[in-house]
């Protein structure tokens, strides 16, 4: 067995190419297919959980591709195998939390270097390229990447990585990555954190980008079970740098995380539909109200980003996000009234979650920094799930027309 960076063994199956014979397999055959073989010792359908931490070598130095399971396990490397063949890719480097993944995604870097990030990035991101990476003499831009021209006067000479978050967490603006990657020059790499959208309705790769990232804790294992992460690429250098600082660090799933979101991913296709059917019924019924100040769904012809959503995107996603007229309490009245909806942050499950994001999603950002950037106490994001969509519609018109009586009772008091 050849030998990784890191000296462990590992098999010549750890890269990813498909067989040239399934080249051309569908989306659903892939999550359902790749990297997953029947076992070969007990032809057991489905990817065994390899309960182990070390593994019985043959001779000293003579493995049968593995030795210790935070450089690698087999279930983790099927999981691995099946997310980089969705996203177009051969590597992919699995982590144990999306945080985790950013980190990885970002171990390319060196003190010295420079970021620069979408404005309104998740606020786990934004806690770690503002408030960790500085201590190690990396530094991080923010700007509107929606206006390509202000992301290029962004760019310094040492300026490493370019960070895309696309639709964007919470208000679902959408950034053209084939326009940000034209940036590139050598040296620089363009990263896209794909987690709202997934490889069903969006692959970077083939717009450019160099990296994708997932947190797998959302649509990808898709049942809100297991907290994971994902980093891919189709270039070898990237990789053999992701996955050192992968082993180097350890922040790797465990067999069973691994195995939970393999097979969660293999129901994506599916479930994306369902996703996306459900949350375009929500916009459509909250932007018929009234009483909603602003819907937030780029599948609405309305959203300011609808057009290249539709030249970028294979299909909108299953997030929504909307002001209530009413202000901070109504949107507070409306989060606790839902039943269908749990008040919980995450999203991506099959079930359907609401959060105000100024208090929970994004409160390690600084509230300045919150009310610039349009993510104020009124704003509710919706993860909408598959329930039936008649349940999920109903529910939220009982939340919106409680929480509209409880604010004329006060107005009266």
């Amino acid at each position: 067995m050849p030998n990784d960076a890191f000296g462990h063994s590992q098999p010549t199956s750890r890269t990813c190419a498909p067989e040239a014979d399934v080249a051309t397999r569908g989306f659903a055959t892939r999550a359902i297919r790749t990297g997953q073989d029947p076992c070969s010792a007990t032809g057991s359908t489905v990817v065994p959980v390899f309960q182990t931490a070390t593994f019985t070598q043959d001779a000293v130095g003579v493995t049968k591709g593995f030795d210790y399971s935070r450089s690698g396990n087999p279930t983790r490397q099927a999981l691995e195998r099946q997310l980089a063949d969705l996203e177009g890719a051969r590597f992919a480097s699995a982590f144990g939390s999306g945080m985790a993944a950013v980190n990885g995604a970002c171990s390319i870097l060196s003190a010295g270097d420079h970021i620069v990030a979408t404005k309104d990035v998740y606020g786990g991101t934004y806690r770690l390229f503002s408030d960790v990476f500085p201590r190690y003499g990396i530094s991080t831009t923010y700007v509107d990447m929606c206006d390509v021209e202000a992301t290029r006067a962004a760019l310094r000479s040492t300026t490493k990585l370019l960070w895309i978050e696309t639709p964007t967490n919470p208000l679902l603006r959408i950034i053209d990555i084939a326009a940000i990657s034209a940036l590139k020059r050598p040296g620089l790499a363009v990263a896209v954190d794909n987690t709202f959208a997934t490889p069903y309705w969006q692959r970077p790769l083939e717009l450019g980008a160099d990296i994708v990232m997932h947190s797998t804790t959302k649509y990808l294992g898709g049942h809100s079970d297991v907290v994971g992460g994902i980093v891919i690429t189709d270039d070898p250098s990237l990789h053999a740098q992701i996955a050192f600082h992968q082993n180097a660090v350890g922040a790797v799933p465990g067999p069973w995380d691994a195995y939970l979101t393999l097979r969660g991913a293999k129901t994506l296709a599916l479930r994306m539909r369902e996703h996306e059917k459900n949350a375009a019924a929500v916009a459509r019924f909250l932007d018929a109200r009234d009483d909603v100040a602003e819907v937030f769904y780029p599948g609405l012809p309305s959203h300011p980003h609808h057009d290249l959503a539709k030249r970028q995107m294979r299909g909108f996603g299953g997030v929504v996000s909307f002001r209530p007229r009413g202000g901070a309490e109504r949107a507070l009245e409306i989060a606790r009234s839902t039943q269908i909806f749990n008040l919980a942050t995450s999203l991506g499950g099959v079930e359907s979650l609401i959060c105000s994001p100024t208090a929970m999603t994004h409160g390690s950002v600084p509230a300045a920094r919150k009310a610039e950037l349009g993510i104020t106490p009124d704003l509710l994001r919706l993860s909408v799930g598959i329930e039936d969509e008649a349940d999920i519609v109903g529910d939220l018109a009982r939340a919106l027309d409680a929480s509209l009586a409880v604010a004329r009772i006060l107005a009266l008091a």
